[in-house]
C-alpha cells in the first residue's frame, strides 16, 4: 500500500462560524483572521493505492460552481486536484474508487465535472466507483434549511445518474481491504470516517470530525454542526480512542498541519505531536 496527499486548494470561512460559541481571543491563536474575519482552510484530500485499487478520499470544492459562488469563499493556493493526482504519477482514469465523507460541497465538489461543451455534469472519475452511505445520501437528497447550502444538487445527483454510486452498510462488511469506517451524526447525519489499516498503523481521515487542530479542545465545535452536543460526546469517544489505539490523524481542513496525534492532559484533550504524512510512511 501507498499513501499520496492530494492537495487541492485553500478557501476561506469566517472564524465565528468555524468555532462557534468559541471567543475569537481564543481561537484566533491558532487560526488567525483577515480583515473581514475570515480563516484560511485547506481541502486536503487523500489517494490510497492498494494492490489493483486506487481509492481517492473526498475531491474538494471543484471548479464548476460559477464565479459569484466561489467569490464567497476566496479559492487560493497554486494546487487543484487533477494537477495532484498527476504529480503522484497517476491520471484521473486510474481512479477506481472515491468515498466521500459526506456530501457538503467543500468535500465533494471536485467528484463532478461538466463535459466539454458544458451541457452536462459527469462523474469526474469515469472509471470509479463512488461510495456514500445510504441514509447520509437521503439526508443530503432532500437538504434540511440549515445545511441546504452546503448540500448542492449539481453535486450529488448526477453521481446517481450516473449509475457508478454505491453504499457503504453501516451494519455491514466494509467494501475495503483496508478501510474501516466509523459513522458519526454530530456534523452531519452519518458522516463517514475512514479509518486506514496501514502497515501497522492506523491512519484516520477525520473529515469534519476534526477539522483542524484548533479545534481539539471538545467544545471547539463548529457553528456548521447540526447537532453540536452529540458532536462533542464523538469527539470525546474518537479522542479516547485515538490515544489508546495511537491513531495518526490526517487533518482534512487544518491550513498548516497535516497530521496529529492526541494526548489527554490536565486541561482536557490537547494536540500531541504535529507532522506530514510522509514522516510516519
Amino acid at each position: 500500500m501507498n499513501l499520496h496527499v492530494i492537495n487541492t486548494g485553500f478557501f476561506k470561512l469566517d472564524g465565528g462560524a468555524m468555532f462557534g460559541v468559541v471567543p475569537k481571543t481564543l481561537w484566533q491563536k491558532t487560526n488567525p483572521a483577515d480583515d473581514k474575519n475570515l480563516c484560511t482552510w485547506a481541502m486536503r484530500c487523500l489517494l490510497i493505492e492498494d494492490g489493483n485499487k486506487l481509492i481517492l478520499v473526498d475531491t474538494g470544492i471543484g471548479d464548476k460552481q460559477d464565479d459569484k459562488f466561489l467569490s464567497h469563499y476566496y479559492l487560493h493556493g497554486e494546487d487543484t486536484l487533477m494537477e495532484s493526482i498527476h504529480k503522484a504519477g497517476f491520471s484521473e482514469n486510474d481512479i477506481t474508487d472515491v468515498i466521500l465523507t459526506h456530501l457538503h460541497f467543500d468535500h465533494c465538489g471536485g467528484a463532478t465535472v461538466y463535459n466539454k461543451d458544458r451541457t452536462k455534469i459527469e462523474p469526474a472519475f469515469k472509471n470509479a466507483v463512488y461510495w456514500s452511505n445510504e441514509d447520509h445520501w437521503k439526508w443530503a437528497s432532500i437538504p434540511n434549511a440549515r445545511e441546504k447550502a452546503s448540500f448542492l444538487k449539481e453535486n450529488i445527483f448526477p453521481l446517481r445518474e450516473s449509475g457508478k454510486l454505491e453504499f457503504v452498510g453501516i451494519r455491514e462488511e466494509t467494501p475495503f481491504r483496508c478501510i474501516d469506517f466509523l459513522f458519526v451524526d454530530g456534523h452531519t447525519d452519518k458522516q463517514m470516517i475512514p479509518v486506514i489499516d496501514y502497515k501497522g498503523k492506523k491512519i484516520v481521515f477525520a473529515a469534519d470530525l476534526l477539522p483542524s487542530v484548533g479545534h481539539i479542545p471538545i467544545p471547539y465545535i463548529m457553528a456548521y454542526d447540526t447537532r453540536p452536543l452529540i458532536s462533542m460526546q464523538e469527539k470525546e469517544i474518537f479522542f479516547t480512542d485515538a490515544i489508546s489505539k495511537d491513531y495518526i490523524i490526517f487533518l482534512e481542513h487544518d491550513p498548516v498541519h497535516e497530521c496529529c496525534t492526541i494526548q489527554e492532559t490536565e486541561k482536557g484533550f490537547r494536540v500531541k505531536d504535529t507532522f506530514k504524512l510522509k514522516e510516519v510512511l
